[in-house]
């Protein structure tokens, strides 16, 4: 564990940088409360989370994430912290920088290792850059950043940030990245027909078709919620989580430990769909939840979100994915008043369920002069490109137009 004292940013001598080489060496209600201080906390940026991915042997050096937590104190106070990863590759980001590795290796350059700000294999949008407030936020990011320089990386990337974070980025000097993803948004619906009320005909008849076949086909689902999943459903659906990975070829980037650790030490936010057949467990999807809930019921409040993560199946059934991945968790949403469904990194395909596309951000900083200039005019032109892929997608829209009729005769 190193440590640094003295001047990032205008703080000069008050602040003094900490790095820690994992999560153990961070003080868990420290980090956590500075957390939920954002204005985007999200479960994957808990102490636990993090710590479980680390002890599982999921993001560590062997599988090319080097953990390392900067940590920005002012005395005994913890005022700014965030996860740095040395990544000796790309995989599971979801914000695609191979072809600037390749041009540096074209160049006889060494790209890698470079530093990464983000949750390993998570593509949610939420608060990366933990700070007590703007100064310190600033004064992270520039630490970080000169850290990187210093160490001679290549670069230094901020993945799926806030506001805030992209803030702090813009006056460090890093350069914004977008990306788009599809989100479902709870107007509030009072059902799940209500919703379907809100879509166009055709995407109507769509869904209430993919619906009976998988009824029809003897499905049903059951949901658990936090504590009450138990070990043998976590272990069911690591079954499912595994074979969707190995049917594309890959092993899955977490091990059964890293969910083991998560049902120990973080089980408040999961939300575990299981398909069922003839009274046998045959596909299930894991959605989180934030912790966001009030009133009666354990209803969500205005400001609240649920996020798609995982599905795998051991028998195929027609439209068994889309029930499991976005039909069944949306009509919970609904049930329990969450405003907004996440569905993840890319997928048009999400629109016919109505998950509408959002821009996301991240923030980059390329040590190389020359290299840096090259990405900057590249993510110009790419922002231009992705602001017309916007108003494209914008305009196929499944949403229904005001006063249009909500139903058609005859319709099924």
């Amino acid at each position: 564990m190193s440590v640094s004292e003295g001047g990032p940013g205008r703080h000069g001598n008050r602040l003094r940088l900490q790095i820690a080489g994992a999560p153990a060496e961070v003080d868990a209600a420290a980090w956590n409360a500075l957390l939920a201080r954002q204005a985007v906390p999200t479960p994957f940026m808990r102490h636990e989370y993090l710590a479980a991915l680390h002890a599982s042997g999921s993001a560590v050096q062997r599988t090319g994430w080097t953990p390392l937590y900067m940590l920005l104190w002012q005395g005994d106070e913890l005022a700014a912290a965030c996860p740095l990863y040395l990544k000796s590759h790309s995989y599971g980001e979801y914000v695609f920088d191979w072809a600037w590795a390749n041009a540096y290796q074209e160049h006889g350059l060494a790209y890698y290792p470079k530093a990464l700000i983000a949750v390993p294999f998570t593509p949610v949008p939420g608060s990366r850059l933990l700070a007590r407030d703007a100064a310190a936020r600033q004064a992270l990011i520039e630490a970080v950043r000169d850290w990187c320089r210093d160490e001679g990386l290549s670069s230094l990337h901020l993945l799926f940030g806030d506001a805030a974070d992209l803030a702090a980025c813009d006056a460090a000097g890093l350069m914004r990245r977008d990306q788009i993803q599809f989100h479902w948004q709870n107007k509030p619906f009072t059902s799940f027909d209500d919703f379907l009320a809100s879509l166009t005909q055709d995407k109507r008849k769509k869904i209430r078709q993919e619906r009976r076949r998988v009824a029809e086909a003897g499905v049903t689902f059951r949901v658990q919620r936090g504590a009450e999943i138990t070990p043998a459903d976590w272990q069911f659906f690591y079954r499912c989580y595994e074979r969707t990975y190995l049917e594309h070829g890959n092993p899955p980037y977490l091990t059964p430990a890293f969910f083991d650790a998560l049902a120990r030490t973080l089980p408040e936010p999961w939300a575990l769909f299981i398909a069922e057949r003839g009274g046998a467990p045959i596909a299930s999807s894991l959605i989180a939840a934030s912790a966001c809930q009030t009133g009666a019921g354990g209803r969500f409040d205005a400001e609240s979100a649920a996020w798609g993560r995982y599905w795998g199946a051991l028998e195929r059934v027609d439209s068994l994915h889309f029930e499991a991945c976005y039909h069944q968790p949306i009509e919970w949403c609904i049930r329990h008043g969450v405003a907004r469904f996440e569905g993840g990194a890319q997928g048009e395909h999400k629109m016919a369920r109505a998950l509408m596309p959002v821009v996301t951000h991240s923030a980059h900083w390329l040590a190389h002069p020359a290299f840096s200039d090259a990405v900057q005019d590249f993510l110009r032109r790419e922002g231009a490109g992705m602001a017309r892929y916007l108003d494209h997608l914008r305009e196929r829209s499944p949403l229904r137009k005001s006063g249009t009729p909500s139903t058609s005769r005859g319709e099924i």
